[in-house]
């Protein structure tokens, strides 16, 4: 599974596994955790960088309306894959 840096605001930079990534309006997404196997948390980030930049710059995804739309499409890519959102609510599409 391919793995990629981020850097949390204010932590260090920690190696997240790639389980899905998506392009939505011009905009890479990632669907990443940090565990290569089982159930665990996930989150969306999405690639701001920009042409200068000399590696990737990644943001977490916190819009609820952005993140809904970019859930929606991870389900339909893994079949086998239920997102469950922070306030516990199922995102069934």
């Amino acid at each position: 599974m391919e793995k990629i840096p981020f850097t949390p605001e204010g932590g260090e930079q920690i190696e997240l596994y790639v389980i899905e990534t998506t392009t939505l309006g011009g905009i890479d997404y990632y669907l990443v955790t940090e565990s290569e196997e089982g159930d665990c948390d996930c989150m969306i980030l999405k690639d701001v960088s920009n042409i200068e930049d000399a590696e990737a710059v990644f943001e977490v995804v916190e819009d609820d309306s952005e993140a809904d739309a970019v859930i929606g499409v991870f389900e339909s890519l893994l079949d086998d894959v239920s997102i469950v959102t922070d306030d516990s609510s199922e995102i069934d599409e």
